[in-house]
């Protein structure tokens, strides 16, 4: 059980995630989510509400959005590394969950990512070292 606990430990939402979002995707996709972002009116598209279109979606298509951008959101790719990528569908998930009935499987969700806590970026090394000035 206590092995159980100290994985889940990190799975959260954090501070990273919460300045990541507010920096790269407030404006448009509001602050739950809700494609209601101070900016969203002025688009010729409005954001889509993250509780009506995420849980359709894998992870590797939203990561994919994120990095590749969709109609007039544009690509996160360039400018985020592969770890912030992964904060933001991580964060992605936790505002489409808000308002909701979870489906079954969603509740155990966390259990899933449990992994999450371990420096996965830095293990198999696919993200550039701590500091490092984004592009």
């Amino acid at each position: 059980m206590l092995v159980l606990l100290a994985l889940c430990v990190g799975c959260g939402r954090n501070e990273r995630m919460d300045a990541l979002y507010a920096e790269r995707c407030l404006n448009c996709h509001g602050p739950g989510g809700g494609g209601d972002g101070r900016l969203a009116a002025s688009l010729p598209v409005r954001p889509p509400d993250f509780r009506d279109t995420v849980q359709r979606k894998s992870n590797s298509q939203i990561r994919n959005v994120i990095a590749q951008g969709a109609g007039v959101m544009p690509a996160f790719g360039p400018v985020l590394r592969p770890s912030e990528i992964n904060d933001m569908l991580q964060m992605v998930r936790f505002l489409s969950r808000e308002g909701r009935d979870l489906a079954w499987w969603e509740k155990f969700d966390t259990l899933v990512v449990a992994h999450c806590s371990i420096p996965w970026e830095t293990v198999l090394g696919y993200d550039d070292a701590a500091g490092a000035p984004k592009p």
